[in-house]
């Protein structure tokens, strides 16, 4: 099965981009925009010179519990760089999202308390709310996260977006907001 179909099947369609949208960024964007495939798995990453965007990190299920992800976490965390990704909030409808918090729970991911990320979906039309988790191998601020996931939005996001589909994403101060008051001090301990 090809990696697009992989992706396209395990993520819901609000979270994915189109196959265009991605072989686009794969090509022209090959310096920052990376695909890491084996025959159980596909991340989709970005890396700049200081932090890792992680796009999307498929296992298929018969490869899941043996280590696999945390692998691929592991080779990222190598890198000595902070650790972004974007996941749906826990529905106890679909074990699935609980599982992926616990998992990146245990690869020490923390989650954003002070980020909020809600985005209008061009394939459904719904406004979308995730959770910000990153890896801070440095102690790196929420704010520092904060300003990679806005450079992500730009440089990834809504890269070419009117042309892939005939319309753009919100603006980013629409889309990420920042709430200084907000404690930090909760890493996911409700999962």
């Amino acid at each position: 099965m090809h990696w697009y179909e992989k992706l396209n099947q395990y993520f819901p369609i609000e979270e994915m981009k189109s196959k265009e949208h991605m072989e686009t960024l794969l090509k022209e964007r090959s310096n920052i925009y990376h695909k890491d495939e084996g025959p159980h798995h596909v991340m989709m990453y970005a890396e700049l010179n200081d932090f890792i965007f992680v796009d999307y990190l498929f296992v298929s299920k018969n490869a899941r519990g043996q280590g696999l992800g945390q692998k691929l976490i592991e080779k990222l965390k190598k890198k000595k760089k902070p650790i972004i990704l974007e996941v749906e909030p826990v529905n106890y409808e679909d074990s699935d999202t609980e599982k992926r918090l616990r998992f990146y729970k245990r690869n020490g991911f923390k989650h954003a308390q002070s980020i909020g990320y809600e985005r209008r979906s061009l394939a459904t039309n719904e406004v979308n709310k995730m959770e910000i988790l990153y890896w801070a191998p440095n102690n790196e601020s929420e704010e520092m996260i904060y300003e990679a996931m806005k450079k992500t939005y730009h440089l990834i996001h809504t890269y070419k977006d009117e042309q892939f589909y005939g319309e753009s994403y919100q603006p980013v101060d629409e889309v990420l907001t920042f709430n200084e008051d907000t404690s930090s001090e909760n890493i996911l301990e409700d999962v």
